[in-house]
């Protein structure tokens, strides 16, 4: 169930707006996202590496007003019967409130894009041409349960000189209108339009429809969450969209792999945070892998339910038992402790599986042969690939992006964690001197 087909109503005003109302109250907020969008192209790097240190410090100096909010959205969604790792996701506390101003700091130190050469020469002609970055204008957000994206997509608008529309769910709705409260309140205290950040959480699932629907007013939206609400924006959306995150992730066990790198790196990869897109969902395990019983062994102490296919039932510890896999475990984003594995017969086996199912986001493999590594390397046909390293790499934060909009799924523009640079387009500048084309 994604917010966008399944939330309730969340107005809070006595009468609903008409269509029309909503379409011109989403458009206002739209239009004025503009505006601010046209100061933020020219502020410069310094004054808005200090916006982004003040809402750093007054996420620390407010964290109380924030964890009040959010115990309230954690709360409600507890009694609604929300799953333990959804309400993982969407629960803040001390530290993780800490993180969130440590990446706005982060970004902060980070070079603007805006105004960086892409290419540059003087033609034949004498024209000297040249390609430079520039804002997108105006960006929208679309996703769940997860407060930390209202920051981490804030600063990096701001950062890259874009203004951004948010519309972050009922779920977080309490949790959302604190963060955006404090940052619309220091863009103000700063001398920049809090106008910059603004928020449709107020209509519901309905603006979000019309905000999808706001072409010229609204440059890129970006859904970031599960594969229904992901999916529900592309097939809806008339504004460009970049269709980001579902993560259907392998590793490879490959022949070669060291038992104790490849029991550190499954066990990372699958436990240290379940519910994140990078996690992995699927284990492939060469048919002559030495330490795959043991893998499997130390997957099932840490309580993590295998599905897996007849060949990998023989590698289980005695004793355990675990359901048969089906094409709905190898397609299956699980996002908690549960694991498909399945044998091949090599490297390029496990390819034809991963082309098969993987959703294009990460695919990594555990590999002591180079030409393995090699093979696999070349042969995977996703955002990112790892060799001996876990999936839970692929992130803006730990790539050094500072932070990241999302994880983007497809081909154009923006591949993979998507950073300050992929918030940003080109702009194409021609000096001449009284030039004529012949």
């Amino acid at each position: 169930m994604t917010d966008l087909q399944a939330e309730p109503a969340d107005r809070t005003d006595d009468a609903a707006l008409s269509p029309d109302q909503l379409t011109d109250a989403v458009h206002a907020i739209a239009d004025r996202s503009r505006e601010a969008s046209r100061v933020l192209v020219r502020a410069t790097r310094a004054r808005k590496d200090r916006v982004l240190l003040a809402i750093a410090d007054a996420l620390v100096s407010r964290r109380d007003t924030v964890l009040a909010a959010n115990r309230t959205d954690v709360e409600r969604g507890r009694a609604a019967g929300t799953s333990a790792y959804l309400l993982d996701r969407l629960s803040l506390d001390a530290e993780r409130v800490g993180k969130l101003a440590e990446a706005l700091a982060q970004l902060a130190a980070l070079p603007d894009p805006v105004g960086t050469a892409v290419r540059a020469e003087t033609l034949p002609n004498g024209l000297r041409m040249s390609q430079v970055r520039v804002p997108l204008g105006v960006v929208a957000a679309i996703y769940e349960a997860r407060p930390n994206v209202t920051v981490d997509i804030a600063g990096l608008a701001l950062k890259s000189g874009n203004a951004v529309i948010l519309r972050g769910g009922s779920a977080a709705a309490a949790t959302n209108a604190a963060l955006v409260g404090i940052i619309r309140d220091t863009l103000e205290d700063h001398g920049l339009p809090d106008d910059a950040v603004l928020t449709i959480d107020e209509f519901g699932r309905e603006g979000a429809q019309v905000l999808m629907k706001a072409r010229g007013r609204v440059d890129v939206l970006i859904p970031r969450g599960g594969r229904e609400l992901i999916q529900s924006v592309v097939t809806t959306a008339s504004v460009p969209v970049i269709e980001t995150g579902e993560g259907n992730v392998h590793i490879l066990l490959d022949e070669t792999a060291d038992e104790k790198m490849a029991v550190e790196i499954l066990l990372n990869a699958k436990t240290q945070r379940p519910s994140v897109c990078n996690t992995v969902e699927t284990l492939l395990v060469h048919a002559r892998s030495a330490a795959a019983p043991e893998v499997l062994a130390e997957l099932v102490r840490a309580g993590v339910t295998l599905h897996v296919d007849e060949r990998s039932r023989t590698l289980l510890p005695a004793g355990v038992d675990a359901p048969a896999a089906t094409d709905d475990d190898w397609g299956r984003e699980y996002m908690a402790l549960e694991l498909a594995v399945k044998t091949v017969d090599s490297v390029d086996d496990a390819l034809h599986h991963i082309r098969r199912w993987s959703t294009g986001h990460s695919e990594a493999i555990i590999t002591n042969d180079l030409a393995s590594s090699e093979e696999f390397v070349a042969g995977v046909d996703s955002a990112a690939v790892l060799v001996n390293a876990s999936t839970r790499f692929v992130d803006g934060g730990e790539l050094g992006l500072g932070a990241e909009v999302g994880i983007s799924t497809q081909k154009m523009h923006a591949r993979g964690p998507m950073g300050l640079a992929e918030l940003t387009t080109t702009k194409w500048i021609v000096l001449g001197a009284g030039h004529v084309r012949r």
